[in-house]
């Protein structure tokens, strides 16, 4: 009897110690599962970030907008501001910095009176809109803001830019003060109608073409903004009254 009870608490025990030896193999194989795991997270994660980081790098590649022209214009018309087609609108040319106060006023003082034109079909606006005053803000308000409406541009056409333009003017920062920053921009956008544009304004990715696009305004004599060309001939004092004769006076040339 003793001989036997020896025995059952002999393989008792050996059964213990194969219980706990396979407790520990299950639980180093899960241990070496959730390693694996949480290695592979940290690699994905670290994969995202940097192809995000790759993604918004400054672009230094110069890229053009779509919907632009060789003089880094782009004509509102028309069509474009929901009105009818004329059928020989005089062309407005106008240059403006999303950061010049001067053409804050400009567009309070004649924008509405240009849009009606434009509705009419008397006149197309070709906007040539130029960065130099990234000096007047403390985050470059001035070429992030171009290059968030050249982003609208790009992908929503020069219908969604006009909106854009607007809004951008209605935000506008005083002089000397922090802009909005990028991702008040994208919100910006999307007001304006268009998404899906946020690694074109991380990235500034038309920068290298904003400044192409004012090294050419200093070439065809650029003298400051707002800068108004029509029919050829610059507007010195572009009031709706100077504008309007200059206006009539190209549609009887």
């Amino acid at each position: 009897m003793a001989n036997e009870r020896q025995e059952r608490a002999a393989r008792a025990e050996q059964m213990r110690k194969e219980r706990e030896k396979a407790d520990r193999k299950q639980r180093n194989l899960i241990s070496i599962a959730i390693v694996t795991v949480v290695i592979a997270l940290i690699a994905v994660g670290g994969y995202a970030v940097k192809s995000a980081n790759d993604k918004n790098k400054t672009n230094t590649e110069l890229v053009a907008p779509k919907n632009v022209n060789a003089d880094y214009g782009f004509e509102y018309d028309a069509v474009a501001a929901g009105g009818t087609a004329g059928t020989d609108p005089v062309k407005v040319i106008l240059t403006e910095d999303f950061q010049c106060p001067a053409c804050l006023s400009f567009e309070q003082q004649s924008g509405a009176f240009l849009n009606d034109l434009v509705k009419k079909g008397e006149i197309t606006v070709e906007y040539r809109p130029i960065s130099f005053l990234d000096s007047q803000s403390g985050n470059e308000y001035s070429s992030r803001a171009l290059n968030a409406a050249l982003c609208v541009l790009d992908k929503g056409g020069v219908e969604k830019y006009k909106v854009m333009h607007d809004l951008l003017y209605a935000g506008q920062p005083a002089e000397g003060t922090v802009g909005p920053d990028d991702k008040a921009l994208i919100e910006t956008a999307k007001t304006a109608g268009v998404t899906g544009i946020d690694s074109c304004v991380l990235s500034k990715r038309f920068g290298p073409w904003i400044e192409d696009a004012g090294e050419q305004l200093s070439k065809d004599g650029f003298e400051g903004t707002p800068w108004v060309r029509i029919d050829g001939k610059d507007v010195k004092s572009p009031t709706p009254a100077a504008m309007q004769q200059a206006i009539d006076a190209a549609k009887k040339a």
